[in-house]
C-alpha cells in the first residue's frame, strides 16, 4: 500500500532501537529517562514508548492530560509560568511540579503544600554549550530559572527538587559540563533536596555518542549525592533517525534561471526548524551542496504564501519532474509537534510504520482539524 503524500512516516523498528538504547543508559546509571512531549507528542505511539520509558514530561496543562489518558503514568510538569485558573488541576496531577521563580512557587504554596505535591525550582547554572540565541536558555538576563544570586542560602521550606535544562542535541562532555556547573552553583542545595531534573537535549542516540561517558557521569553524580534521585527528560533522543517527511513536486518555477519545486508541504508550517534555527535537512537523493554527479540544482518551495516559505538550493543527480518524491530525512521530532495549518496548509498524515513497512498507526487530517481551531 502506498503511502499518503504528504505524511510524516515513522519507522517503528528504529524507534525501538533507540528506545532500547535510553533504556540500557538508564538501568546502567540508576537513573529515569523520560520523554520530553515538546518535542514528540503523537499520543498513538506512547504504548511503543511506555514498555521502554517509565514516563513523560509536560510543560502545558494538555500536555499533563495527554500523558495521564494516553502514557497512563503520572506527568513531570515544568513550565516558564502557570496559569491561575490551570494551577490546581496540573498540580494535583504531577508527579513531580518546577516552577519557574521563587515568587511563582511562594504565590501557590498554599495550594501545593495542601495537595502534597513534590515541588522544584527551576536554575540557570550560566552554562549551555548552544550557540543559536532562539535555543539557548542559559543567558544570565533570560526568563527561564533563577540564577545563584537570587537564592536564599537554605532551601525554601517544602522545595525537594532542582531543575535545570541548558542543552539542545548536546553530547556526554556538555552534560558533564552541565553537572559540574550546577555543583559548583547549587551543591549546598544538592545537599538537602531529593531531586534532580538535569533536563533535556541529551542525545545519547546520536551515531558517535559517547554513552559511556554520560553514564559515567551520571554514576558519579549519585555517588556523590546518593540521596538524590536523578532524571533526564530527553525529547529528541527518542526519536532520532527515526521518521522522514515524504512530499510530493507538484509544480516547477522558473525565474531567471533560478528553479523551484514546488512542493505539498510547507517549511513555515511544517519543518519551522528550518527556517528559525536555520539549519539545512538531509533530502533523500539529494546534496545541500554543489558536487560531482549533482548537476541539477533546484530550491525548494514551500506552497503557503509567506514570502520566505523556502529552501535555498540543492543539488541532484537528475532533472526533476512534477510527480516526483522527496524526502526529508530525520523529521519526526519537533517538527510533528511544531506544524501549524498556517493559510489552511494540510496538515501532513501521521502515519507509523513496522519494520515489514506495514502501516500500523495513520492519521490523517482534513477541513474539519482546521475548522475546529478557530470556532
Amino acid at each position: 500500500m502506498p503511502l499518503p503524500s504528504p505524511a510524516f512516516v515513522i519507522e517503528e523498528d528504529k524507534m525501538r532501537r533507540n528506545l532500547e538504547r535510553v533504556a540500557d543508559v538508564a538501568r546502567a546509571a540508576g537513573v529515569d529517562i523520560i520523554l520530553a512531549l515538546k518535542a514528540f507528542a503523537y499520543w498513538p505511539a506512547f504504548p511503543i514508548i511506555a514498555e521502554y520509558l517509565p514516563g513523560a514530561t509536560a510543560s502545558s496543562l494538555n500536555e499533563a492530560l495527554l500523558i495521564e489518558k494516553h502514557f497512563g503514568r503520572q506527568p513531570h510538569v515544568y513550565a516558564p509560568v502557570y496559569r491561575p485558573a490551570e494551577f490546581r488541576q496540573i498540580a494535583a496531577m504531577a508527579h513531580h511540579l518546577t516552577f519557574n521563580t521563587l515568587t511563582e512557587l511562594e504565590r501557590y504554596r498554599a495550594e501545593w503544600e495542601e495537595l502534597g505535591t513534590s515541588v522544584g525550582l527551576r536554575v540557570n547554572p550560566e552554562y549551555s554549550p548552544v550557540e543559536t540565541d532562539l535555543y539557548n536558555p542559559s543567558n544570565k538576563h533570560g526568563r527561564l530559572g533563577e540564577t545563584l544570586p537570587n537564592l536564599p542560602t537554605r532551601p525554601p521550606r517544602g522545595l525537594r527538587g532542582l531543575h535545570v535544562h541548558t542543552l539542545c542535541e548536546s553530547d556526554a562532555a556538555a552534560t558533564a559540563t552541565l553537572i559540574e556547573r550546577t555543583r559548583a552553583q547549587f551543591g549546598h542545595y544538592l545537599e538537602q533536596i531529593e531531586w534532580l531534573n538535569l533536563g533535556g537535549g541529551h542525545l545519547m542516540t546520536r551515531e558517535g555518542y559517547d554513552t559511556s561517558r554520560l553514564i559515567g557521569v551520571l554514576t558519579d553524580l549519585r555517588k556523590r549525592y546518593p540521596h538524590l534521585k536523578v532524571t533526564l527528560e530527553p525529547g529528541s533522543a527518542h526519536v532520532w533517525q527515526t521518521g522522514y517527511l515524504q512530499c510530493t513536486v507538484l509544480d516547477i518555477v522558473n525565474n531567471y534561471g533560478s528553479a523551484t519545486l514546488m512542493l505539498d508541504v510547507s517549511f513555515t508550517c511544517h519543518m519551522p526548524d528550518t527556517l528559525e534555527m536555520p539549519y539545512r535537512p538531509v533530502v533523500r537523493a539529494a546534496s545541500a551542496e554543489e558536487k560531482e554527479g549533482y548537476a541539477y540544482p533546484y530550491r525548494l518551495g514551500g506552497m503557503s504564501c509567506l514570502a520566505g516559505d523556502y529552501l535555498d538550493t540543492y543539488y541532484f543527480r537528475q532533472p526533476a519532474r512534477v510527480g516526483d518524491t522527496l524526502i526529508f530525512e530525520d523529521m519526526a521530532h519537533y517538527t510533528t509537534v511544531k506544524s501549524t495549518m498556517f493559510n489552511g496548509v494540510p496538515h501532513p498524515d501521521i502515519v507509523v510504520v513496522d519494520a515489514e513497512g506495514d502501516v500500523v498507526q495513520h492519521r490523517s487530517f482534513g477541513y474539519a482539524d482546521y475548522e475546529a481551531r478557530m470556532g
